[in-house]
């Protein structure tokens, strides 16, 4: 029985793992559509968002499962509680990719904005964060989920740069407005998606030593 139960563990894992690759991929697509104008990974976009929220109810599924059938306890019990609202935080993820495939649809349709140097920067690391924010959590690597907590500061930092050009923008060109505010909502979203991985480290770091780190006084 015990054997069966870390194979059915061992499942999910992977079965998440599958579910964020396909949000990193999304989030890759969404960005090339706005940066290189690229239509034609429209369709994988929302394609991928059903594939996405499949895996959401199946992730949802084989937790209830497990809980119901094996009755885990101690580390085991955390990591499937933890896997609810990591799967959670992974669906999100690939809503702020269609989030950001819209507002590139509607920039398409207008002059290009030029400036678009921290969003590839911002994004580059964003899905580096989703990564090795899963990685962390499926291994139980705490000290990887500590580092990808801390690069969260510089995602903001360069959204605050990419705001700052957008609004000079707009004060020297007022036909250019509606453009510069879709490209502070994208670096919004893309923010949001570092929050996200955040999330996720925090889950994985609850998991590996049962201790909630949300609040900053726990953070040590």
């Amino acid at each position: 029985m015990e054997r069966h139960f870390h194979e059915e563990l061992s499942e999910l894992k992977h079965l998440l793992v599958r579910m964020a690759g396909t949000a990193e991929q999304m989030i890759g697509d969404a960005i090339r559509m706005l940066v290189h104008r690229d239509e034609s990974v429209r369709e994988a976009i929302a394609c991928h968002e059903h594939e996405v929220n499949r895996m959401q109810c199946e992730v949802d599924e084989q937790c209830t499962r497990l809980i119901a059938l094996h009755q885990p306890t101690a580390s085991d019990l955390r990591f499937i509680l933890g896997c609810i609202k990591t799967n959670s935080e992974v669906e999100r993820l690939a809503d702020e990719a269609v989030n950001i495939s819209h507002k590139a649809e509607r920039l398409l349709q207008e002059p290009p904005v030029t400036d678009f140097i921290v969003i590839p920067e911002m994004a580059t690391m964003a899905a580096a964060m989703v990564k090795d924010s899963i990685h962390a959590y499926v291994n139980g690597n705490v000290e990887e989920a500590r580092a990808v907590i801390v690069r969260d500061a510089a995602i903001n930092s360069l959204k605050g740069a990419a705001t700052d050009r957008m609004l000079a923008l707009m004060t020297s060109t007022s036909t250019a407005i509606p453009r510069a505010l879709d490209i502070i909502m994208v670096t919004r979203n893309i923010e949001r998606i570092g929050d996200h991985a955040k999330n996720i480290c925090e889950n994985a770091i609850y998991v590996a030593e049962g201790r909630d780190i949300r609040h900053p006084r726990d953070f040590d």
